[in-house]
């Protein structure tokens, strides 16, 4: 039985995607991607089943889309309707720069120069030989694959052992720790979607102590996070990720706190970008999501932030300075 392991890390592999589908304007279909951009070649080539990797392509769809990357999927007239024959393609032009974002020559000078570096690194090599096969295909491709800077995202242990789980459908286990307790509890959930909000990471699933769905912030799990291969997970319904997202969006938008905070510091320039912020001289309105992580937050700011309301917000902030004062004080 072929390992359901993928040989190339997520971030690679959705990289590779985008290079490919930016690199013809005529688009790929799906065969032609799972056959030759790196991630998806490595996998097919090693007898992964089929269904295991259009499960990770329908994943990093979505995560293209998330991420504001205009992806098209275009059926041809003269296949009239037939799905097989659906074309992947990122319009460049949609995906150029705003017009008002301008670099200095020192900006420039020091992109070039990544450029250069990232040009002589192995990526030319994998680049090259999907653009040589793909050209065997009759897939043409009519600029330089490296157009664009790669991606960076946000780090997380357990990142990469949820995403295998959820492409292969087994149940994971962890230690969670819960806000305003002091010992973790074991978890087993069949992950559903992983999303990002706020910066943060989280996994949204069925947890099977409880029989419910629940939503876990990836950094409070504070241990390895243990796949269960003989325990195939629950399905999760149709949309999970963007449901997710909407109820972490919808809590955002309910919890308010009102800061005073002081001028020209970095805790008002952070907070003033915030989504949704209010501001009144020097009292500003923010939204947040968990109040322990925003605790936290404003904790790092010291005196320059000070928590008006609501009283939970201010005792947490007041409880970690203590802690802060107790031991280094």
């Amino acid at each position: 039985m072929a390992s359901s392991l993928s040989t190339v890390n997520p971030e690679d592999r959705l990289f590779h995607l985008i290079l490919a589908l930016m690199a013809t304007s005529q688009g790929l279909t799906k065969d032609q991607i799972l056959t030759t951009v790196r991630g998806y070649r490595e996998d097919t080539e090693a007898g992964m089943a089929r269904e295991t990797i259009e499960r990770r392509f329908e994943r990093d769809k979505d995560s293209l889309r998330e991420l504001g990357i205009p992806l098209e999927a275009l059926i041809p007239p003269e296949e009239d309707g037939n799905n097989k024959s659906t074309i992947y393609r990122i319009p460049k032009g949609d995906y150029d720069l705003p017009e008002d974002v301008v670099f200095s020559s020192r900006d420039v000078a020091l992109l070039n120069l990544a450029a250069a570096v990232w040009r002589e690194g192995s990526l030319s090599r994998d680049a090259k030989t999907a653009q040589i096969k793909l050209a065997s295909l009759g897939a043409l491709v009519d600029e330089a694959l490296l157009g664009f800077a790669p991606i960076l995202s946000t780090r997380e242990p357990a990142l990469a052992t949820l995403r295998e789980a959820i492409d292969t459908s087994i149940q994971v286990s962890f230690s969670y720790l819960k806000p305003g307790e002091s010992a973790a509890t074991g978890r087993t959930i069949s992950p559903w979607a992983l999303v990002n909000h706020e910066g943060r990471w989280h996994v949204m699933g069925h947890d099977s102590q409880s029989s419910q769905e629940r939503t876990f912030l990836l950094r409070r799990i504070v241990s390895t996070v243990r796949p269960l291969p003989s325990a195939p997970g629950l399905p999760g319904p149709a949309g999970i990720a963007d449901r997710a997202l909407q109820e972490l969006h919808e809590l955002y938008e309910k919890n308010t706190a009102t800061l005073q905070v002081k001028p020209g510091t970095d805790a008002a320039s952070a907070l003033r970008a915030r989504v949704g912020t209010q501001s009144s001289e020097d009292l500003l309105m923010v939204h947040f999501t968990d109040g322990d992580v925003f605790a936290h937050e404003l904790t790092s700011w010291g005196s320059d932030v000070v928590v008006l309301d609501p009283p939970e917000l201010r005792n947490r902030v007041i409880a970690n300075l203590e802690v802060l004062v107790r031991t280094h004080g």
